[in-house]
């Protein structure tokens, strides 16, 4: 889990080698050079790492080594990597903090960063943003292969397309076994499409400034919410940082199931920082604060709430899921059924008051009718329409101009529920209200052939 400007940093060592030249072989290191590391680990430490007290314990513990000849043996960058991230880590038992080399063969940064973002987005691309797989599977279930969580300015194309094609399921299941981590804008928009209501999911500490940023679920988002379908997250030992973040905004929020093993255990975001001898650090420079727990899953990992090892974390997700999806089926067939058969009731009800002279009793039935069709699922914009018509056809234009007229009030951004209740107007004698319709329907679709003629039909006083 990264800030959105150091993610950037996290996802560069995706650029392939084959771009740019690779950096000549490296010399041995002496012992002036391991110094030097070790002095610029201790000064980024101080300036930058998330608990102040934790950095200076880290430095001193780092040079003591350093002059005790704890790191006489690492002549190799790799070697005193490695040394270096176990001696920063029994202190601060941090899993970030680590210390990288690159290897003899990386790519050597072009300086310009518009080509390396371009290069970072060619990578990023090759593993499809970290969607790795979409599918339907057996029962309407949705899986998705999640593996990481790019820069949302990248990912978001991919992030939608995926969520959209798993709008239909009954029941998803996100595979998060691989998952190392990444942008904490991209969780927020991948969790927003899994609740109904504005939830805050995270928040983050950030040392420079002092302050807390907040991740909420988005007012909206492109295409359909699936707050009420079943959700299954996966596991693993290697499910770390915003992996581990989007698995416990849904387990503290009882959203998702979690299935699998105990994530790595890792809270707190950050970025790498170069140091010399071509090696770097990652350093975390903040720490997330869940708004439920008031804490994270730093050292402990992220429970899940069926313990099975990784290996039979699908197994046991798909026949839950499966279950759940069948579940969630029946319970909306049931109340489309109740909802068609209140629908239904109303409105006869209605054309009785209608034909009894009291207007205004059938359009009150009207409205409670198709609200009950539309909270049940049986009806929407289209069906509606179709009652209207009807009723149209049925010559009791007055019950068509109260179903489409109630279709214009719940869908207002709908050219076509305009045009239809022009034309029921219309039959119904309305002739200045249908030409108000028919405009508001042309200016919504300037192509509808249908309204552009309901409107010059009526202004050439036609019949």
């Amino acid at each position: 889990m990264t800030t959105p400007r150091l993610a950037v940093t996290l996802f560069a060592v995706l650029i392939s080698v084959s771009v740019l030249p690779a950096q000549p072989a490296r010399a041995p290191l002496d012992d002036g050079i391991k110094l030097r590391v070790v002095e610029e680990i201790g000064r980024l430490l101080r300036e930058n790492y998330v608990f102040p007290d934790v950095a200076g314990k880290c430095a001193e513990h780092l040079l003591a080594v350093m002059r005790s000849g704890g790191f006489a043996s690492r002549s190799d960058a790799a070697d005193l990597a490695q040394a270096l991230t176990t001696e920063l880590q029994s202190i601060s038992r941090d899993k970030h903090m680590r210390v990288r080399a690159r290897p003899a063969q990386a790519p050597v940064a072009s300086g310009n960063p518009y080509f390396e973002r371009y290069l970072q987005g060619l990578r990023l691309a090759e593993i499809n943003y970290g969607f790795r797989k979409v599918e339907i599977l057996e029962g309407n279930v949705g899986y998705l292969d999640l593996t990481g969580f790019p820069p949302v300015g990248l990912a978001r194309t991919t992030a939608v397309a995926a969520m959209k094609m798993l709008s239909n399921a009954d029941a998803v299941i996100v595979d998060e076994r691989n998952n190392g981590g990444g942008n904490p804008e991209t969780i927020q928009l991948v969790c927003s499409y899994f609740f109904d209501r504005p939830t805050h999911l995270n928040s983050l500490y950030w040392r420079k400034g002092d302050r807390t940023q907040e991740f909420w679920t988005y007012e909206s988002v492109d295409g359909q919410r699936m707050a009420d379908v079943p959700l299954f997250v996966l596991t693993s030992r290697r499910t770390f940082s915003g992996g581990e973040e989007f698995a416990y905004n849904l387990k503290t929020r009882r959203r998702a199931t979690l299935i699998g093993e105990v994530t790595g255990g890792g809270a707190n975001p950050g970025g790498m920082m170069p140091l010399p001898a071509d090696l770097g650090i990652f350093i975390p420079t903040g720490r997330a604060i869940n708004p439920v727990t008031k804490t994270n899953w730093e050292g402990t990992g992220v429970e899940p709430d069926v313990a099975v090892p990784e290996a039979e974390a699908l197994t046991v997700a798909l026949e839950k899921a499966r279950a759940a999806a069948k579940e969630r089926r029946e319970e909306r067939a049931q109340k489309a059924r109740q909802g068609a058969e209140e629908a239904e009731k109303a409105l006869k009800e209605a054309e009785a008051a209608m034909t009894a002279g009291d207007a205004r009793k059938a359009a009150a039935l009207v409205s409670a009718g198709l609200t009950a069709g539309i909270e049940a699922g049986c009806l929407d914009e289209a069906v509606i329409n179709e009652v209207g018509y009807r009723f149209l056809a049925g010559k009791k234009t007055k019950m068509a101009v109260e179903v489409l007229r109630y279709n214009v009030g719940r869908y207002p951004a709908s050219s076509n529920v305009y045009d239809s209740l022009g034309e029921a107007l219309l039959e119904d004698g309305q002739r200045d209200e249908a030409l108000r319709m028919y405009r508001k329907a042309l200016e919504l679709d300037p192509k509808s052939d249908s309204a552009r003629q309901g409107v010059r039909k009526l202004e050439a006083g036609e019949r």
